[in-house]
């Protein structure tokens, strides 16, 4: 297997940090999402990182898709429950950071993509209102646990470490870190994880 995708994206971050607590050894190769003659474009349609491609040359995306796929095929460290209600919980943790992250893209592309004259103020104020909001939410989800579900480390956690690791990369000037110490504290602390550690974002 190798993963395409890019050192920058959260969502491949999720993946190398999954690939890293299950010591699954899988090469990161490095593409321009925005290149039409990139290599992804051949395995995946949507043109979007991560990608997964198998060694039989099959392709697997998105990073939901993957990090599952990942889980069912090492039975060391699981971190996605073996179905029912915590299950289904560490999935709503996954879509709640991942819904996050996707508001922080539409703004990081609103911002760097689209010429100035046509960039919309209420669009990006609609999509940070997003983030607010999820970052309130996963605050008061997590309250002052250790871990987000089963009181374990789970891909839960693994979520919130890529969602607020790339907030603080690519919105230094967020103010969750001030209006959350709880969780400040919590995501430093999956932060000194070696997985965490190998995979910081460039």
């Amino acid at each position: 297997m190798k993963l395409l995708g890019s050192l920058a994206s959260p969502f491949v971050r999720k993946v190398r940090v999954v690939l890293a607590e299950k010591k699954i050894d899988c090469p990161l190769e490095l593409v321009d999402a925005w290149s039409p003659e990139s290599a992804l474009q051949q395995s995946n349609p949507l043109g979007k990182v991560p990608c997964l491609i198998m060694d039989d040359g099959g392709a697997m995306f998105d990073s939901r898709v993957i990090v599952e796929y990942l889980d069912s095929i090492s039975p060391l460290h699981k971190l996605i429950p073996a179905g029912g209600r915590a299950s289904a919980e560490v999935k709503c943790w996954e879509a709640l950071c991942d819904g996050l992250l996707d508001a922080g893209v539409l703004i990081r592309v609103e911002s760097t993509q689209r010429p100035e004259s046509l960039r919309s103020a209420a669009w990006v104020a609609r999509q940070q209102g997003k983030i607010d909001a999820a970052v309130a939410a996963i605050a008061r989800g997590l309250g002052e646990r250790q871990w987000a579900c089963e009181g374990r480390y789970t891909l839960a956690d693994v979520c919130i470490g890529c969602a607020f690791g790339w907030l603080s990369f690519r919105f230094p000037a967020h103010p969750w870190r001030d209006d959350h110490p709880a969780l400040a504290a919590y995501v430093d602390r999956l932060m000194q994880r070696p997985s965490f550690i190998e995979t910081m974002p460039q």
